[in-house]
């Protein structure tokens, strides 16, 4: 369905020359998003697909053991699309300090996605709104590296910005003019917190996505924010209880189709193609998680079962390997302080379970050694390869 109002262009000066900057009108879209038949089955089996997701924290002993991975995942993800080169191994590296395998900027940026993200997630956890000042505050947190400090960290911009090209001129798309952000972000967060009508919580996330990313409101970090801003909306929403659900793996892996969606509903008005592309995301997106939270946990329950004949100390085994779980790249001191075992028994329990074919010692140094639980965060780096 095309709409011939889904929003307008401004004529504007900037850099020597005069473009013309895309207005999006606000959510939601007139007329209503039209639901066919066939999306509606597809729409079904998402709904179904996350509540299996969901379930997974339920069975799981501690779901923190998957959120620590799975955020860092999303944050290593949803950076590359952005163009680091960092890996999962390279921001667990890091945040042991020990030396990661690329730029130490390029994992600075996906340690402060990770801090972003567990902030927004704890203030919408204790009752704060979705807003444009808790977007902010992410968004400063977001840019708290180096590399992003001069760039307005926490505050919407103030000058024009283009995506595509070399000047606004040549630009793919041109956002909105920056006296135009806050009007269009304040309809945004009305649209949110449901002032602007009623939808359902998986329509919220993909129009609100799609609008922000439109508005492109800050100088950087609006894609990363953006993808953010999903699961933000599903937890908020009850539709997660634990956010589990990361849609950047298949951004980037069909990021082609996504960017041309994107235009089809700035040019045509054409919401419904990108529905049926983000709802197929989630369906999918969910599936494939939900598989590997079965492989992590299969995993787990073989390596508990083999370390029951390893010996006096399978039962220190047993919290070491509880350890692991979360950080399956480590050394001996941060086993110690996570377990609360002594130094002398958490080096026992590691060469056992190296001589058990669990754990791989990856330095070959006699001190500060590196410790990985190979098959472990094998599975999680399933997808993640740098683009």
């Amino acid at each position: 369905m095309k709409r011939e109002n889904s929003g307008h262009y401004v004529t504007i000066s900037t850099t020597g020359e005069t473009v013309k900057a895309y207005v999006p009108n606000p959510l939601p879209p007139e007329p209503p998003l039209r639901i066919s038949a066939a999306l509606r089955g597809e729409l079904d089996m998402a709904l179904l697909a996350i509540g299996r997701l969901d379930s997974v924290s339920s069975y799981l002993p501690d779901a923190n053991l998957l959120l620590y991975l799975y955020i860092r995942k999303e944050a290593v993800l949803s950076s590359q699309i952005e163009g680091t080169q960092s890996t999962l191994s390279d921001l667990l590296l890091f945040e042991m300090d020990a030396v990661p395998g690329v730029p130490v900027d390029d994992v600075k940026e996906v340690s402060s996605y990770v801090s972003a993200l567990t902030y927004g997630l704890d203030k919408t956890r204790s009752g704060v709104p979705l807003s444009n000042r808790l977007f902010k505050e992410m968004h400063e947190i977001l840019l708290s590296s180096e590399r992003g400090s001069h760039k307005n960290p926490g505050e919407f911009r103030r000058s024009q910005n283009w995506l595509g090209g070399d000047r606004p001129g040549n630009a793919v798309f041109v956002p909105p003019p920056p006296n135009e952000v806050p009007n269009c972000m304040g309809e945004l967060e009305l649209f949110l917190n449901n002032e602007r009508g009623i939808v359902s919580a998986l329509e919220k996330a993909a129009l609100s996505h799609i609008q922000f990313e439109t508005i492109h409101p800050f100088l950087d970090g609006n894609g990363r924010l953006g993808r953010l801003l999903i699961t933000l909306i599903l937890c908020v929403e009850k539709i997660l209880t634990e956010p589990l659900l990361y849609l950047s793996l298949y951004f980037k892996n069909h990021r082609n189709e996504y960017y041309e969606l994107l235009q089809k509903v700035r040019i045509d008005g054409d919401w419904e193609s990108w529905f049926e592309f983000f709802i197929k995301a989630v369906r999918l997106t969910a599936e494939q998680s939900t598989g590997t939270a079965r492989k992590l946990v299969h995993l787990a329950d073989e390596n508990r079962k083999l370390m029951q004949g390893i010996g006096r100390v399978a039962g220190s085994a047993l919290m070491v390997h509880q350890s692991l779980m979360v950080r399956p790249l480590t050394d001996s001191a941060h086993l110690c302080t996570a377990t609360g075992l002594a130094p002398n028994t958490v080096n026992k329990v590691l060469k056992a379970l190296i001589n058990a074919g669990i754990v791989e010692e990856v330095t070959g140094r006699n001190r500060n050694r590196i410790y990985v639980y190979r098959k472990y965060l094998d599975v999680m780096n399933e997808g993640i390869e740098p683009l």
